[in-house]
């Protein structure tokens, strides 16, 4: 019985790995999410597989299913890797003053602006000795809030479905029309600009994509093309060499702003369309820190926002 084996860290990766593939549904998916091969993957896969005598997997489907041995680990496993966790969470700051370890989730394209910053408050105002920052989109953040993987998360995703959470607001901005600086065209509508230029907006796997394709469809806007992508450099890119034109909040083209990508910045001609960004944070587990990064956050944003965008950017940021 398990109770009786040795918990070695190469049994907790792979319990960590096996969660990963049963959530995702693809061992590809899984891999991708703790940074390892496909091969790697299924290696920890196969040792589980050994070392409890059963088939885990049905890999004769496409995707791989969980058989009922399989279901079965997949529930255990998850409350062996969060009891863990939770362990570590509570001896970590028992009888401390300061905290030890910081795990964070960030928004990739805030994250070149706010690391300093972040680092600087951790380090010096709070003591924190380990920093361990995981860039990339509210998909991964939520993966690392549920598998406690992350102890916080600078989101543009909330998570309101997700009890345990703190939540502390940074801005709320909107968004802008983004178009290349030699465009000469009209921009009274998105229709006129899409007769001169198709758009380019973040892919369908994010949740701005997801967030400007149903805003886009309410407004009964059908672009006839459309190029996608999972990173604001590349859409800022993307406009500025006059391949399209874009929707885009201010946060959103501070990268590009900073690499002095030629845009052309107007505010948008149809209303509605904004995003929030929010810290989340495990409830009470923090201190007051995830209040006091939500306030430094605030000002480094405003800072550049104002320095690289000026008067429109400030005028569409709350």
């Amino acid at each position: 019985m398990l109770g009786h084996r040795k918990l070695s860290p190469g049994l907790m990766r792979s319990l960590e790995v096996f969660v990963a593939v049963a959530e995702t549904g693809q061992m590809r998916a899984g891999a991708k999410l703790l940074n390892l091969s496909q091969p790697a993957a299924s290696q920890h896969i196969t040792a589980l597989e050994k070392t409890f005598g059963t088939v885990l997997l049905d890999r004769s489907t496409r995707p791989a299913r969980l058989t009922y041995a399989g279901a079965r680990l997949h529930g255990k496993a998850q409350k062996i890797l969060d009891a863990l966790s939770d362990m570590e969470t509570e001896l970590r700051h028992v009888g401390q003053k300061s905290l030890t370890l910081l795990r964070v989730g960030i928004q990739a394209s805030i994250a070149t602006t706010l690391t300093p910053s972040l680092i600087d408050l951790a380090q010096r105002v709070f003591n924190v000795e380990d920093i361990t920052l995981h860039a990339g989109q509210s998909g991964n953040h939520e993966h690392l809030l549920r598998t406690k993987q992350a102890d916080l998360a600078i989101t543009s995703n909330p998570f309101l479905d997700m009890d345990g959470l703190e939540r502390h607001h940074i801005l709320t901005e909107r968004y802008l029309l983004v178009l290349p600086e030699t465009y000469e065209g009209p921009t009274e509508t998105l229709e006129a600009i899409q007769s001169h230029l198709p758009l380019v907006r973040f892919g369908d796997t994010t949740n701005a994509g997801r967030q400007i394709a149903q805003h886009l469809r309410r407004l009964r806007f059908e672009p006839g093309k459309v190029i996608q992508a999972d990173r604001s450099s590349m859409v800022t890119s993307c406009v500025s060499t006059g391949q399209g034109f874009s929707l885009l909040t201010p946060t959103l083209l501070i990268d590009g702003l900073v690499e002095n990508m030629s845009l052309r910045l107007k505010e948008l001609p149809v209303s509605g369309l904004s995003r929030t960004l929010t810290v989340v944070a495990r409830k009470e587990e923090l201190q007051s820190f995830p209040k006091a990064l939500a306030e430094t956050s605030k000002q480094k944003l405003m800072q550049q926002i104002t320095g690289q965008m000026g008067e429109i950017g400030t005028n569409n940021v709350e």
